[in-house]
Formats: C-alpha cells, structure tokens, sequence
C-alpha cells in the first residue's frame, strides 16, 4: 500500500507541465541521437546537461534520464535500416535487423524492437519500484569502509570488462582519479594540484570534462571515418508483428528483460553487454541456430529487449547507494551532485519526490517513445541522409556555448578543447574513456571515504578486511585485478571485450 502511494505522489511530480515537457524533450533527443551514429547518449547528456541547471532537480535530471533509457530505442533504427548502430548498444541489431530489412520485413522488425524495449522497460521499471526501497534500507548500514570497497570494485570491474588493454583502462582510471582530486581539500581546505590557478579552485569541471573526452573526440575521430550508409528506401509497411513473430519472439523478450535487467545492476555490465549476452544465449537455446545472421526476428527481439531492461537496472546502484555502475550513470550522477542531491540510501527519504518522479516519468517516457518510434518512422529515415559535413560542426558550436553557459567561464572552453585533443590522441592509442570519467566522479567521494574510514579506525587499515562486506567486496577486485594473469579468466574477458568493441 506504501509503495502505491510512493507512485502516486511520484505521478504528481511527473505529471506537472514543466516535466512533462522535460520528459518529452528528454526522450525525444534521446532517441534522435540513438538514430544519428556517431553521437551517442554520454555525448548528447553532456551538451545538455548546462541546460538542466536552469530548472528544478526533477526536471533536469527527468530529462536527462529520458535521453539515456530514449538512445536504446532510437539506435534499433539505425541498426535496422542503415546496419550502422547509432548506439553502442544496438551493435548486435544489424547482424539481424538489417538483414529483415533487405528482405522487406523492415516494419516487423522495426515493431518487435519498439515493442520488446517497451516490454523490457516496463519490466525495469517495476523492478526498481521494488527493489530500490528495500536495497535502500539495507544501504543505511553501510559505513565508509563499505562505500570505499564498492567504489574500488566499481571501477575494477569496469576496468575488467572495458576493450583493449586492462592495464591501459587502470592508467586511465588513477588519471581520473587524481584529476577528480584537483581544488580544495574536503577536509583541511587546502587547495591542491591548482597550481596557482582561481579557476582550478573549485576543481575541474564535469562538464568542459566529459564534453571534450565524449563530443570534441567523439566528432574528430569521426571525420577520419568515411561511413557508408546503405539507406532503405523501399516503403516500410506493416509494423505491427504478426502472432509467428510474436511467438518467435516471447521468450527473448522475456529472457532478455530478465538477464538485462540484472546484468545492468552489476558495475561495468551495461547494456552493451546485455544485448551481445542475449543475442548468444538466443541463438544457443534455438532449434535452427543458423537462422541467425539471416534475418532471425528473436536476434532482434531479445538484445533490444536486454539493453533496454540494462538501463532500467543501472539505475538501482546509483539511486539506492550512489554508485554509478557505468560512465552514463556517472555523469547521471554528476547531474545529482550539481543540483545539490547525493544519490544514496537516504534519497528516498529525504528527497521522495525526486526518486518518485524519476521512477513515474521513466514509466511516461517509455510510453512517449513507443509513440515517437513507430509513428515517426519515415522522419527518422530522412534523418538519416543528413550530411555530416552539416551535423559535426553543429555539435562543436554548440559544446562550446554550453560549456560556456554552464560557468559563464572562457577558462572551461579551454579545458574542454584540451580534453577533446587528448580523447582524440587517446582513442588513436587504444585508451578508452569511460574508466577516466568514472574514476573523475566517483574520485572525491572514494578519498572522503578512505580517509573517514581511517580516521575512525584511528589508522587502522585492517578495518576493511574486518568488515564482511566491504572484505567481500575487496576480495573480488582482487581477482579480477589477478585475473587477467590466468588463461581462463583472460579469455573470457578477452572475448568481452571483443564483443563491447564490435
């Protein structure tokens, strides 16, 4: 009963006009920049997020969530119609959905992704109604050592699974991690690694940060890149799945919802892996495994439905205990963190109306994008012939007026160019960025904690090892740090990589 009148005071923040609006707005970019490849969700959060700072915490940080949950269904179209994924998530798409596509079954195709996201994201959705609230009340125990421990797993995992070389992705999470350290310290208040700069006082900004590692890098790389588009032209007809498709595709629905949703709760899962995850699982459990590759509706059904059930789920450790558990969430909670909100277990408590309303409007903006995605299919389609040469410098200008918008400060247009010429340079040399951005939000928090944890063990470093979970916790970054120097683990992890990097 408690929990329906939480949904009900979260259906009266959502429903107010001026979140209504942000919803929209939210998922109607979001799905556009899963449609356009080259941009991506972290990208456009990050151009945008100077825009969130205007309104009220529910609003921005509505309609930053709905561009995240909105990219997962826009990218399907891309993938379909194009076989160019306008979102990393939506990579396994093309194998089979562009193969529909050149068969003349691009609507059933197109419908089955809408309508499985749907499903998918409902599920989520009810998931983290349910869980959130009681993972929460278990999080109020948690002390500094245990915050400390799952932040140092967070981001080893993530170093685990990200592409390329773990020793490479470990550099650029301590880069992150002394660059989050930069300005005044949290405790004595002394400045630090300002080197004289005022600007550098209150340390470096988010913004100028990810907009330059994510949009400046994002658009110099891709004008080396000469991508071919293959458009369907032929009339796209017919995208209400008939009762074969839908019998084909209930079960990958329902099992890439489930193994979605909880592999996007684990630190470094996402739904990039999601969707490769479910796409392997389909095709071992059917009868005909060699209809995929060949335009298997299930290798359509059951990765759209992970990905978006993925990013139902990261939202759980990032508003229950403040961890994010991928570099979209971590700017998510950048967004928290500028609006004067901690993410953790007393958000619920201490700010209902914010969690409540995010949880409503994710229920709303999944609505918005089935009626965005199926209806508006032909625009999307005209969308796609936009030329680059017009669409690249567009993202550049507008970086820099919301860089500059964001602290009416020309010193973070200058940081945000330099970190856009260092994403580059990091990209050409096989560096990833999304360990750096992780490490640079979660940074600050993870030394508040350390040093908490000290100060009140008086010293004593044995204090976590002596507490269970943060012991635990510990143990597994342990492993998988170990892990790479064992064939087996390297292997698989090698192939996760490959997979997260197709």
């Amino acid at each position: 009963m408690e929990t329906l009148l939480n949904v009900g005071q979260g259906f009266g923040v959502a429903l107010l006009p001026i979140n209504l609006l942000y919803c929209f707005i939210g998922v109607f970019i979001g799905t556009l920049v899963g449609v356009l490849p080259g941009i991506g969700p972290i990208s456009a959060m990050s151009l945008l997020l100077p825009i969130t700072l205007s309104g009220t915490p529910e609003s921005g940080i509505i309609m930053m969530a709905g561009i995240y949950y909105g990219s997962m269904y826009g990218g399907s179209t891309t993938s379909i119609l194009v076989n160019i994924p306008g979102e990393a998530a939506s990579v396994v798409t093309c194998i089979d959905g562009h193969q529909m596509a050149k068969q003349g079954r691009a609507g059933p195709a197109l419908g089955i992704s809408a309508l499985g996201s749907f499903i998918a994201g409902t599920f989520a959705l009810v998931a983290l109604m349910l869980v959130a609230p009681s993972l929460a009340s278990v999080a109020i125990a948690f002390g500094p050592a245990e915050y400390f421990s799952l932040m140092v797993l967070g981001l080893v995992v993530l170093t685990f699974l990200t592409q390329g070389s773990m020793a490479k992705a470990l550099l650029m999470a301590c880069i992150g991690i002394v660059l989050g350290l930069v300005g005044l310290d949290s405790i004595t208040a002394q400045p630090r690694l300002t080197f004289g700069r005022l600007e550098l006082i209150d340390g470096i900004g988010l913004v100028p940060v990810v907009m330059g590692l994510f949009g400046v890098a994002e658009v110099l790389i891709n004008t080396e890149q000469i991508i071919k588009r293959d458009v369907i032209n032929a009339k796209i007809t017919h995208l209400l799945p008939n009762k074969a498709d839908w019998k084909a595709s209930a079960g990958p629905i329902g099992r890439g919802t489930i193994l979605g949703f909880f592999l996007g709760i684990l630190p470094g899962g996402g739904s990039v892996i999601s969707s490769f995850a479910s796409y392997a699982l389909e095709k071992r459990l059917s009868k005909t495994p060699e209809r995929f590759g060949n335009g298997a509706i299930e290798g359509v059904a059951g990765p759209e439905a992970a990905n978006n059930a993925a990013a139902g789920g990261a939202f759980i450790p990032l508003m229950t205990l403040g961890i994010p558990p991928n570099v979209v969430m971590a700017l998510l909670l950048g967004a928290f963190i500028v609006h004067g909100v901690q993410p953790g277990p007393l958000m619920i408590t201490q700010n209902p109306g914010l969690f409540w309303g995010i949880v409503a409007s994710m229920y709303i903006g999944n609505a918005m994008l089935l009626v965005l995605n199926l209806p508006l299919i032909g625009m999307w389609v005209q969308l796609l012939k936009l030329p680059y040469n017009i669409l690249f410098p567009l993202i550049i200008l507008f970086t820099i007026i919301g860089v500059y918008c964001s602290s009416n400060n020309v010193f973070d247009v200058y940081v945000m160019i330099a970190f856009g010429l260092i994403g580059y340079f990091m990209r050409k040399l096989g560096y990833e960025p999304a360990p750096l951005v992780l490490a640079f939000v979660l940074g600050p928090m993870l030394e508040n904690n350390l040093r908490k944890s000290l100060i009140l063990s008086q010293g004593d470093l044995f204090t976590f090892v002596e507490r269970p979970i943060s012991a635990v916790c510990l143990a597994i970054a342990v492993v998988l740090l170990v892990g790479p120097l064992l064939p087996s683990l390297r292997k698989k992890r090698e192939l996760v990589a490959l997979d997260e990097g197709v």
